[in-house]
């Protein structure tokens, strides 16, 4: 429920400071950028700095995913919301090209487990290990809901934000280092969950609006309970088999996306 949460707060934000209705962590290539990171810490450099050192990779990751995607965009000028999408699925590639890179090069009997954690799963998940991505949902999420003004004006546009005395520039980057750490975190542990970011926040402002007081807390309600049903499914469906939850979401997700771009 905490990943669900998370990635549906970060879903909402990307889509408000990019003005761009298929913006998502996923589709963006920052869950790419996390899995990396992860992936790098589990399979070659090992747990040097305990169980902190898958998630403080993943947030790395994230975080160089995402410095690569506005670099990308501003190099090629790609402003519009489709062409921003495309870069994003561009880079996504680049990434995950080399962690099926690390994967290959690391050891055999570990690269089992990775690659299940890849197609997204909570089958690992241990009590002991919960603290970590509930700070960072409880502090990153508050902070994201005190600035739901700002975001509220950057969703009209730069111009009106910038007539607010918002610092639009400063104020973007700030959201996306924001989205890196949950997204970080969150994929550290899940693995790599898709479309939850893009379906929830679409699903909220459909029932209740745009205004994000309202967008934020109950994205991050219905984004916890999405993917509890997800998990739900995952487990019964091939029973005693547990399907790992992002191909789930993945399917749902993707029929949600052809639908999102048919209502233009």
């Amino acid at each position: 429920m905490m990943v669900g949460s998370g990635l549906a707060i970060v879903g909402a934000s990307l889509q408000a400071v990019t003005r761009n209705p298929l913006a998502d962590p996923h589709l963006l290539g920052i869950s790419s950028g996390a899995a990396f990171g992860a992936i790098l810490a589990l399979l070659h450099t090992g747990l040097f700095v305990g169980l902190l050192t898958v998630p403080l990779f993943a947030f790395m990751g994230a975080l160089v995913a995402t410095i690569i995607i506005l670099g990308v965009s501003r190099f090629t000028g790609a402003t519009s919301a489709d062409r921003l999408i495309l870069t994003g699925v561009a880079v996504s590639f680049v990434i995950m090209a080399g962690a099926n890179i690390l994967i290959f090069l690391g050891d055999v009997r570990a690269t089992h487990t990775v690659v299940f954690w890849m197609l997204g799963g909570l089958g690992f998940a241990q009590w002991t290990q919960l603290i970590y991505p509930f700070v960072i949902l409880l502090f990153c999420g508050a902070w994201i809901f005190s600035q739901v003004s700002i975001l509220n004006a950057m969703t009209v546009g730069d111009e009106t934000a910038y007539t607010l005395g918002i610092q639009v520039a400063r104020f973007r980057l700030i959201v996306f280092v924001v989205c890196a750490l949950i997204t970080g975190v969150m994929v550290a542990f899940s693995g790599i969950i898709g479309f939850v970011g893009l379906m929830v926040p679409h699903i909220v402002r459909m029932l209740f609006g745009g205004d994000y007081i309202q967008v934020i807390p109950l994205s991050a309600m219905l984004g916890a309970i999405l993917l509890l049903w997800a998990d739900i499914a995952a487990r019964t469906i091939m029973a005693p088999e547990d399907i790992p939850i992002g191909i789930v979401t993945g399917l749902v997700g993707g029929a949600f996306f052809i639908w999102l771009l048919g209502k233009k």
